[in-house]
């Protein structure tokens, strides 16, 4: 196919939005001016110019708004057990066995990958740094690896996967044209290889910096920590006490059974049986809504349903904080795909794929070959995620993984090795500006100095695990 005007424009736009991306700055703007100056160009209508900015982002909306509601889900449960006090209940536990610095150090990675897989990272780390950090600072572990351990675990690893709540995977497939599940699949071993590669590194890399628990160093570090170990909540009645001990255990009991569960359907039948791609985060998210309105029940009784409308809209507002702007520029993004450029534009015959063409016509002056590919596209990645989100190159990355077809390399594959660029550069563990602030701020530290203790060994984990792709996948 010819290239024509509307496709040097849309590859005009993507490089602005690359470079906006490796400046810092936000990309809406130019993913709504590219749809609207497209839609005038292909169609010859200035109307359709405008409708194009409405059905894109339409579009875009109603693909993702999933993903809007199993978030939502998930945040109204844990504000719920906040209200309980279940959410301190199910960790303080943990740092009993806080003994010394190594062992706080991988205690730390664990219970973080963990609660990040259900609650994502951004709402777990203010609870992980209120009751662990201390604990582990007090044990031998400076505040500083403390961060590390966190920051790799949670941004890193857990998000990077997104394996339980598969907003990544899900933002992935959609321009890939591809199964959530399968790159759900790849991005979970490619997120553990990356991980285990990268927190192995920062172990040797820091293991010497770590303190004995007697060193006097320690309560100095503790007292450093802006967050006290112990803090008392506003719950004090009789019931609640009874209440929060139960949901401390059903909570996190409930949700790995169900996963459990749709581990064993999987791997006993070779497919989810019932829970492919989104239906098992639905799954998930259907069973947080029960879990919300028993807690809610058992927190406020004749105040119950103020309790659970108010933590559904907390958790709609945090969705939209976190995901809004990723609609307009997943919307330019599927512009580019002929699945649903005709839907956009208002046309039916000729519909383009733009993205494809110029993907396909830029190949005949590019060398070959899968290393090219998957590293190429991880490049790709890591400069989107410079805007410190994670999330809003996914659909770029996603699309240009449908649009690279290089010998045995599958789409989802490609699509999987752009997310972890993309978020474990932006999710929060490379770069200074994105929500490793967060971290940095909860144990007390500085984030430049955070992200670069973070950068050799996460380099190192993308790099292997690209690799792995490349060995395990062709």
């Amino acid at each position: 196919m010819d290239l024509t005007a509307s496709h040097y424009l849309y590859g005009g736009f993507t490089l602005l939005i690359i470079y906006a991306m490796i400046r810092r700055k936000s990309i809406v703007m130019p993913a709504l001016l590219g749809t609207f100056i497209i839609g005038i160009v292909h169609t010859g209508s200035l109307i359709k110019g405008f409708t194009a900015i409405f059905q894109a982002n339409m579009t875009a909306a109603t693909e993702l708004f999933n993903i809007f509601l199993i978030i939502t889900f998930m945040l109204a449960l844990l504000h719920a057990l906040r209200d309980l006090g279940s959410d301190r209940l199910m960790v303080r536990p943990i740092s009993r066995f806080m003994r010394n610095g190594h062992l706080s150090f991988f205690i730390l990675i664990g219970v973080t990958y963990v609660i990040s897989l259900f609650f994502w990272p951004t709402p777990a780390v203010p609870l992980i740094c209120a009751l662990l950090v201390p604990a582990a600072a007090r044990a031998g572990l400076p505040p500083m690896l403390a961060a590390v351990a966190v920051a790799l675990a949670g941004q890193g690893m857990a998000l990077s996967s997104d394996y339980i709540v598969q907003v990544a995977p899900a933002l992935s497939a959609k321009t890939a044209g591809t199964s959530v599940t399968e790159v759900a699949d790849v991005g979970l071993v490619l997120s553990l290889i990356t991980g285990f590669v990268a927190i192995g590194a920062a172990y040797i890399f820091y293991r010497k910096e770590i303190r004995k628990p007697n060193d006097e160093l320690n309560e100095i570090a503790v007292k450093q920590l802006e967050i006290p170990a112990e803090t008392k909540h506003a719950a004090k009645s009789r019931h609640v006490e009874k209440w929060r001990r139960l949901f401390a255990i059903l909570v996190p009991l409930s949700l790995l059974t169900i996963v459990g569960y749709m581990l064993v359907q999987k791997f006993s039948s070779g497919r989810m049986s019932g829970f492919e791609g989104g239906d098992g985060a639905a799954f998930i998210g259907g069973a947080a809504v029960i879990l919300l309105l028993l807690a809610s029940l058992s927190y406020g009784k004749s105040h119950a349903l103020d309790y659970v409308s108010n933590h559904i809209t907390e958790g709609f507002v945090f969705a939209f904080k976190a995901m809004g702007p990723v609609i307009p520029i997943a919307g330019f993004f599927f512009l580019g795909s002929g699945d649903y450029a005709g839907v956009i534009l208002g046309i039916e015959k000729n519909v383009p794929s733009l993205l494809f063409d110029l993907a396909g016509a830029a190949q005949a002056y590019l060398p070959g070959g899968t290393i090219v590919a998957a590293f190429g596209i991880l490049l790709i990645g890591i400069i989107t995620g410079l805007d410190g989100s994670g999330f809003s190159g996914l659909p770029l990355t996603g699309a240009l993984a449908q649009s690279l077809q290089i010998g045995d390399f599958d789409t989802s594959v490609l699509a999987a090795i752009g997310q972890m660029g993309a978020i474990w550069t932006g999710g929060g563990t490379i770069i200074a500006w994105s929500s490793l602030i967060a971290i940095a701020g909860f144990c007390g530290v500085s984030a430049v100095d955070l992200a670069r203790k973070n950068f050799i060994p996460v380099m190192l984990g993308l790099i292997a695990s690209t690799i792995a792709a490349i060995l395990l996948f062709t």
